[in-house]
């Protein structure tokens, strides 16, 4: 007896870039730091870097103290393990 099953093409491209937005609830705590740290001061973390732009491309210091202050809220503070996480959880990768 044959099967009436959807086919799974993980071959397949997207026809529209997905949106971050999708991924996430709004109430999702890695929103709840993106917007703290939207509030926060980092003068002093982009004073650190050459306004002239030499020398190779830093991470955006408000990215990286956001996914610093979500990692620790997640009780992360393996350097290691939130690389991991950042290729693996969609908060991580949000945030990033």
């Amino acid at each position: 007896m044959p099967q009436n099953f959807i086919p799974c093409d993980r071959e397949q491209e997207l026809l529209l870039p997905p949106s971050l937005r999708e991924w996430l609830p709004d109430g999702h705590l890695a929103w709840l730091v993106l917007d703290a740290v939207a509030a926060m001061d980092l003068t002093a973390f982009y004073a650190a870097y050459r306004g002239d732009g030499w020398g190779r491309a830093a991470y955006e210091p408000s990215m990286m103290v956001a996914l610093l202050l979500y990692a620790y809220a997640k009780g992360e503070r393996s350097a290691r393990q939130i690389e991991a996480r950042c290729h693996e959880d969609l908060g991580y990768r949000v945030i990033c």
